[in-house]
């Protein structure tokens, strides 16, 4: 309830409804006076967030304590006490995306004066920070010099293979120039139809084939043969399209659910959606928390940290076991049995969602 004043006349502005009490009964609307004070303004903006944040982090305690607990609650009809959970899920999933996006974004800097040959993590910068640490391993003298000739030999070989890697026998390519889509050996779609034109229909490209050429023809022409700078912005592209791939596999994965669960017909369909977005919800704020230990790990290199990392990998698996058992109440051997083939089902059709958007970022690049 708002603390503006309330009008005398007993008359809705919003619907005409004649009303009995401070609401209008009809549609909703508080019967206030319609020119608020800025004293008025600010307190409404205050108590709408201490609301949102009370909701959202008693909710978030419920969600990571209690797995399966807030969606029990929901069907249930035991709501109010809890923020809504498409609320929370578009709160949580733009914070995860927009901190996501800020901290992987691939750049043309990735990609350029960089050679990559079968031989991996072999440039400068690696090989330094990789014979530093083993220096300070070194107990004697003997062992640093021992660690000196090692990486020095090391560093022979790779100049070796990257000066002369034919006599080497080994395949290599510029880091970062992926897959050549811009280099087409017709300078317009006129001149690959004329070609078409030419052959035998027989020998004809079909319909797919015809439409990777001319995208490949219109690649060229905008990239101008610049196959890295397309390489950058289809990762890119694909990289922001995840919330969109979010989007289409939860559906997908609630029919895998129904599937499982065909038996238990007390659970509807978007029972099982709603179960889903919980999860998903945990799986941005269990993202977001390995995120913030990924870069510690990357900056100190603490051992106790990958340890960490790894165990709350394991406790994530579990959360969705725990989350399955309680929710649907059914046996361990059951529910382990369903959440293996959950995840079975679930990695097949993400493989697909990924191939199918990965060629979406490709045409839409």
């Amino acid at each position: 309830m708002s603390h503006g004043k309330e009008r005398h006349e007993k008359i809705c502005l919003n619907c005409k409804s004649e009303l009995i009490g401070r609401f209008c009964q009809n549609c909703g609307q508080e019967n206030i006076e319609p020119h608020e004070t800025v004293w008025s303004l600010v307190s409404h903006f205050f108590a709408d967030i201490t609301h949102f944040d009370g909701k959202f982090f008693s909710t978030v305690r419920y969600l990571i304590t209690r797995p399966g607990f807030l969606s029990k609650e929901y069907i249930a009809g035991r709501r109010a006490s809890y923020l809504h959970p498409i609320r929370m899920y578009v709160f949580t999933s733009a914070l995860f995306f927009l901190i996501f996006f800020s901290t992987f974004q691939i750049k043309r800097d990735d990609f350029d004066g960089k050679v990559t040959a079968v031989m991996q993590g072999t440039n400068n910068l690696d090989l330094d920070k990789a014979e530093t640490k083993m220096l300070k391993k070194a107990n004697t003298a003997t062992d640093s010099a021992d660690v000196k000739a090692a990486y020095d030999a090391i560093r022979k070989m790779r100049d070796q293979v990257l000066l002369n890697p034919k006599k080497q026998g080994l395949k290599f390519k510029p880091e970062g120039e992926g897959f050549n889509f811009v280099d087409s050996v017709y300078r317009s779609k006129k001149d690959y139809d004329s070609v078409q034109a030419s052959l035998p229909e027989s020998e004809r490209d079909g319909f797919v084939m015809r439409k990777l050429q001319y995208r490949r023809i219109e690649v060229q022409e905008k990239y101008q043969g610049d196959n890295k700078a397309y390489t950058v912005d289809v990762m890119n592209k694909f990289l922001h399209m995840f919330p969109y791939l979010l989007f289409v596999s939860l559906p997908l994965y609630a029919l895998f659910l129904k599937l499982l669960y065909a038996r238990r017909k007390q659970f509807l369909y978007v029972d099982h959606a709603l179960f889903l977005i919980h999860l998903y919800i945990f799986t941005f704020l269990f993202l977001l928390v390995q995120i913030a230990l990924f870069k510690l790990w990357e900056e100190y290199e603490w051992i106790w940290l990958g340890w960490l990392i790894f165990l709350q990998y394991l406790a994530g698996i579990y959360y969705t076991y725990k989350a399955m058992r309680k929710f649907y109440e059914q046996g361990r051997g059951k529910t382990f049995v369903k959440f293996m083939l959950l995840n079975f089902l679930c990695g097949i059709s993400l493989v697909l969602l990924f191939v199918a958007f990965l060629f979406l970022s490709l045409f839409r690049t």
